[in-house]
């Protein structure tokens, strides 16, 4: 994974150069939006203190990551970074591809309620580190894109 400033948004595809949006990912002809994957640091946080594993987090393979939001919490809901609209689907546990890809089996038990979520990208736009997540069901958070 490698880390950008800012990225552009494709409704219904995902993230600009993403292994998802240019058809490419593992699990890419598998049924299920995967637009976007996003996970809290503070997951990766716990996941460290419960393990004593330091988990980078371009090491998750999710596409966001986020400081401060609830993450569940979106689960069914619209909401924005930036100036992007996404609808949260579901919660994104650890798999096994990433478990061998990162030699880390142990991601598979502690992060698996806290793995994240995917979302669909719902309009075209330009996510920035620095950005809110706000949610639209919900009054805006103090929280936003952390890397």
């Amino acid at each position: 994974m490698k880390f950008v400033s800012r990225i552009e948004a494709m409704a219904g595809r995902g993230l600009a150069g993403d292994r998802y949006a240019l058809g490419m990912g593992s699990y890419s002809k598998s049924k299920g939006v995967r637009d976007v994957t996003l996970i809290e640091i503070e997951a990766l946080w716990d996941f460290f203190h419960a393990s004593g594993i330091d988990l980078h987090p371009s090491l998750t393979r999710r596409n966001i990551v986020t400081e401060g939001v609830r993450l569940s919490e979106l689960i069914g809901c619209s909401f924005s970074i930036g100036t992007v609209s996404l609808f949260g689907l579901r919660a994104c546990p650890p798999c096994r591809h990433l478990a061998r890809l990162v030699g880390i089996p142990e991601v598979l038990g502690g992060l698996a309620h806290s793995g994240g979520i995917y979302a669909q990208v719902v309009s075209d736009g330009i996510i920035s580190v620095g950005d809110e997540v706000v949610s639209s069901s919900a009054s805006p958070r103090d929280s936003n894109v952390h890397a």
